[in-house]
């Protein structure tokens, strides 16, 4: 059951690690682009415009909706791996019961860093959009009640 160990150690939290870069990269190169955004280029093609300043938001919002899954995913394996131990060994020594929570709640804990920000930074993306929506519709004259 090392390979256990080792996967939680590694491969969970090597996910982890890799969507929230992901989910930075995608907020950086969505907030670049927003900034930039010249909405008079579109003219009366609306959809178009939403269509562009969504595009990828959504893997913002899947990264900061399942990365607490992937890190529960980490700690329920922890935890199995301990109650192994304990039924393997046929004896109960605190030292490595307390190592293998501990493990199991480091990639709880790395899953909550990781959706967290990713959850901020999709409802900042939203509002900026929603802002720039407004100012297309104020400028084509088709204000909302």
């Amino acid at each position: 059951m090392n390979w256990l160990a080792y996967l939680i150690d590694y491969g969970i939290v090597a996910v982890l690690i890799i969507l929230s870069f992901v989910a930075l990269a995608i907020f950086i190169e969505r907030v670049l682009f927003l900034r930039k955004l010249d909405i008079r280029r579109y003219g009366d093609d609306r959809k178009s415009l939403e269509i562009d300043m969504t595009r990828r938001m959504s893997v913002i919002a899947t990264v900061g909706s399942n990365a607490p899954y992937i890190g529960l995913l980490g700690t329920v394996l922890g935890i199995m791996l301990t109650f192994y131990t304990i039924g393997t060994e046929g004896y109960v020594d605190a030292a490595r019961i307390m190592v293998g929570l501990a493990l199991a709640l480091k990639a709880t804990a790395i899953g909550l860093l990781v959706a967290i920000p990713s959850v901020v930074f999709y409802n900042y993306l939203v509002r900026k959009v929603k802002v720039k929506l407004l100012e297309w519709d104020r400028e084509n004259g088709r204000e909302r009640v």
